[in-house]
């Protein structure tokens, strides 16, 4: 587990985004499974102007994301399709064919899971997957007691990730549920990078590193990855006990 205190939100999204933009220069079909929320916007915004400055391509990876509200057509204006479009793959020159969200308005959501799920095995698996975390320790829309185990399913989603995110419906209440990719996939990708900014997010951050791994602290499964960065700025990493600023 590799852990870096940056200065400041401006700094952790430049790492993150040179950390995606080396995977692609060393692997220009690499997979990647990318997160929404506030969090990776500068990532993005970075890597948009790597293209736009070195020719960074994106046209041979494939993407995909790691959750979407239940019940949220495509088009609404609050699913993480229109999140995802407006903020990263309208303005690179990612192949449309090869970018991936889960169907929230699917009419069987069971079955949208299982395609979902097949269609990252088939595609041959994550080679690097970026990741935020809730202040419950959430990753994707994994909230705490999910299964260590779980794969791409229906979750029902903490009231506090649902208070956090009402800004985003003109009604201020977010959906009940979402589909989101599980635990055990996420585990399973080649690479993982964790993003955190903030002081609202040290205590999440301070669990998942150094605490125990648990399942009521989802993002502790991390720890024990293989090939883990955790990316954080100097609020982020107020409570930890060591860092590497």
């Amino acid at each position: 587990m590799d852990v870096r205190v940056l200065p400041d939100y401006e700094a952790m999204s430049d790492a993150a985004a040179e950390i995606v933009a080396q995977k692609l220069r060393a692997q220009p079909d690499a997979v990647f499974l990318i997160p929404t929320g506030t969090t990776p916007l500068g990532m993005y915004r970075r890597l948009v102007e790597l293209q736009e400055r070195e020719g960074l391509s994106f046209s041979n990876a494939t993407f995909f994301n790691l959750d979407e509200y239940l019940g949220l057509a495509s088009d609404h204006p609050a699913s993480y399709h229109v999140y995802m479009k407006t903020n990263f793959y309208d303005l690179v020159n990612a192949d449309p064919a090869k970018v991936h969200v889960p169907e929230g308005a699917a009419p069987d959501p069971e079955a949208e899971c299982q395609r979902y799920e097949a269609a990252m095995r088939e595609a041959g698996g994550v080679d690097l997957c970026v990741l935020g975390i809730g202040r419950n320790g959430h990753i994707g829309f994994n909230e705490p007691g999910a299964p260590f185990d779980s794969r791409t399913r229906v979750v029902r989603l903490a009231e506090s990730t649902r208070l956090v995110n009402a800004a985003d419906f003109e009604e201020k209440c977010a959906p009940e549920r979402a589909i989101t990719v599980g635990m055990q996939t996420i585990f399973e990708c080649r690479q993982a990078l964790l993003l955190a900014s903030g002081s609202n997010k040290a205590r999440a951050v301070k669990a998942a590193t150094e605490g125990t791994v648990t399942e009521e602290v989802p993002a502790s499964i991390l720890s024990q990855h293989p090939d883990v960065t955790f990316l954080l700025d100097r609020d982020a990493a107020l409570l930890l006990d060591e860092t590497d600023v």
